[in-house]
C-alpha cells in the first residue's frame, strides 16, 4: 500500500510539473519589494537589490510583467494593489513570482515584513495570493526572520524559498545579495540548459551565503531554506524557470521559435515525468520511452540552434 501511495504522489507531482511545462506562452507576474532598512546603509542595500532585479526581470522578454516597490513606494497599500491588480489578470497557466527583500519580525505567532507605514504580515500576504489563479506561485522571502513566514505561506502550488531557517534569526541577511547574483550569472545554471529555475537560483544564492561567512570568518546568523524542508519542494523548484539566459531568451523574444522553445520545455517535462514514474515501469518500456523523447529533445533543440 505505501508503494502504491507513493507512486500516486509521484505521478500527481509529475502532472504538475507537465503543466509547468507546458505554459511556455503563459506569463509570469513578478513583484519585488524592498522594505524599511532602519539606517540609510541598509535602505540604499535593499532599494539597489530591487533595482538590479527590476532590471533583470524587464529584459527577460515579453511574457514577463515586473513590478518594484522601494523606499517611500514600498507601502502595504501599494503591495496589495500590485496582487490585487495581478489576481484580477492572472490565469490559471500563469506564474507569480514574489520577492521581498528587507527588515522582518516573528513574534513566535506571525511573522510580518517592516514597510513605511503598517506592516504586512506572513498571513496576510498568503489571503492575497491565494486570491492569484496563477497555477504556479514562488515566494522568496529574504529579510531576517523570514523563515517564521514558511507556515502560512505553504500550500502545493506555492514554492517558498527564505534566507533563514527560522523566525528566530534576526540579523540582517546577505542572501539577497546573491540571489540577485544568480539571476545575473550563468554559472547558476548548473544544467546548462540556458533556463536558471528557482532551484538552481537557490543553491547558487545558498552556497555563496555559506562563503561569505566563511571568508569573514563570523558565525553564520541565516541558513537559507526551501519550502521549510519539505522534501518535495525541490522537485516543483526544480521545474519552475525564473529566467531563461542566452539564446534561449533569444528564442523566447522570436516568434518564429516560440513554438519550438515550448516543444523543448513540453520534452523536458515529459522526461521528468518518465523518472518520477521509473520505479513502477517496465526497464525496456523506461528505456524505449526515454530514449525516444531524448532524441525527440535533440531534433527539437537542433531547430532552436539554427
Amino acid at each position: 500500500m505505501a508503494a502504491a501511495a507513493e507512486v500516486g504522489c509521484s505521478l500527481k507531482l509529475a502532472s504538475l510539473l507537465l503543466f509547468s511545462a507546458l505554459s511556455a506562452h503563459a506569463t509570469t507576474f513578478c513583484v519585488t519589494i524592498a522594505g524599511l532598512g532602519g539606517e540609510p546603509e541598509y535602505e540604499q542595500r535593499f532599494a539597489t537589490w530591487a533595482k538590479e532585479i527590476d532590471q533583470t526581470l524587464k529584459g527577460a522578454g515579453p511574457d514577463v510583467k515586473s513590478e518594484t516597490l522601494s523606499g517611500p513606494d514600498a507601502t502595504r497599500a501599494r503591495f496589495r494593489a500590485a496582487l490585487e491588480s495581478i489576481a484580477k489578470e492572472a490565469k490559471p497557466q500563469d506564474s507569480l513570482v514574489v520577492m521581498m527583500i528587507g527588515h522582518g519580525s516573528f513574534d513566535n505567532v506571525d511573522y510580518k515584513i517592516n514597510l513605511p507605514g503598517p506592516d504586512v504580515s506572513a498571513t496576510e500576504l498568503a489571503a492575497l495570493l491565494d486570491r492569484i489563479p496563477a497555477g504556479r506561485q514562488l515566494v522568496v522571502n529574504m529579510t531576517s526572520a523570514s523563515g517564521g513566514s514558511v507556515h502560512a505561506l505553504q500550500k502545493p502550488n506555492r514554492t517558498v524559498i527564505t534566507a533563514t531557517r527560522t523566525g528566530s534569526e534576526k540579523n540582517a541577511t546577505v542572501f539577497a545579495r546573491y540571489w540577485v547574483e544568480a539571476l545575473r550569472d550563468a554559472a547558476a545554471d548548473t544544467d546548462k540548459n540556458e533556463v536558471i529555475t528557482a532551484l538552481e537560483a537557490f543553491k547558487y544564492a545558498e552556497l555563496k551565503t555559506k562563503q561569505f561567512y566563511e571568508t569573514q570568518k563570523r558565525l553564520s546568523t541565516e541558513h537559507a531554506a526551501l519550502d521549510g524542508g519539505n522534501q518535495q519542494g525541490p522537485l516543483l523548484a526544480a521545474r519552475f524557470s525564473l529566467l531563461r539566459i542566452g539564446s534561449i531568451q533569444n528564442a523566447a523574444k522570436d516568434p518564429a521559435k516560440q513554438a519550438l522553445l515550448a516543444k523543448r520545455e513540453q520534452l523536458e517535462a515529459q522526461i521528468d515525468q518518465l523518472k518520477f514514474q521509473k520505479a513502477a515501469t517496465p526497464t525496456d518500456e523506461y528505456k524505449k520511452r526515454i530514449s525516444a523523447l531524448l532524441l525527440e529533445l535533440a531534433r527539437t533543440q537542433a531547430e532552436l540552434d539554427k
